[in-house]
């Protein structure tokens, strides 16, 4: 079980945040604008993604609710806006468009991939209380990773602490997303521009 947690970390910063960075890179010093929108609407939607880890490093079970609801909001942002899809598909053929297409299929495949396999994990992890969640020896198995991550990043920051910063990015999350969806999206229909 621990190998396949591990795998899933390590898939989820291949697909998340290396490759990503480096579209995003290579599409603003190209000046490629259509994929530099989609890059950033990617970055606000998959900080979910940031947030849950953080979440998860104070233990709290609404991480895996968080983390599981970033791998399904993940491909809706990629793929829901029509004129972005019609632009990057009118870009010129080249190895960014190539990157780009490929990874967006990619990290579609792994997030639905990913939310299946885990929600056996989100059931069990996910609507419990923290005690019971660390003394689980599943749930703690995927805590493992974000509190490697803290180790590394932040070692001498205590856990409670950025568990509670993870929880206000989640309101601030929330109330974005709730404000985008009720008020805007309504404007901008399937537009990224909102025209």
């Amino acid at each position: 079980m621990a190998s396949l947690v591990w795998t899933d970390y390590r898939l989820a910063v291949l697909f998340t945040v290396l490759t990503p960075l480096i579209i995003f890179g290579w599409a603003f010093f190209t000046q490629s604008d259509a994929i530099n929108r989609l890059m950033v609407i990617y970055w606000r939607v998959a900080s979910l993604l940031a947030i849950s880890v953080y979440i998860l490093i104070g233990a709290l079970p609404i991480g895996f609710v968080s983390g599981w609801l970033a791998r399904i909001i993940i491909p809706v942002g990629l793929w829901y806006w029509i004129d972005l899809n019609e632009d990057i598909r009118d870009q010129p053929n080249g190895p960014l468009k190539t990157l780009t297409t490929t990874w967006r299929w990619a990290v579609t495949f792994y997030c639905i991939l990913s939310a299946i396999v885990t929600i056996p994990t989100l059931l069990r992890c996910g609507f419990t209380d923290s005690k019971q969640l660390v003394g689980n020896p599943t749930c703690s198995i995927w805590l493992q990773p974000p509190w490697q991550y803290r180790e590394i990043f932040h070692g001498s920051t205590k856990a409670d602490f950025l568990g509670i910063l993870g929880l206000i990015g989640l309101v601030i999350y929330g109330v974005y997303l709730a404000y985008f969806i009720f008020f805007r999206l309504s404007k901008k229909k399937r537009s990224a521009l909102g025209q």
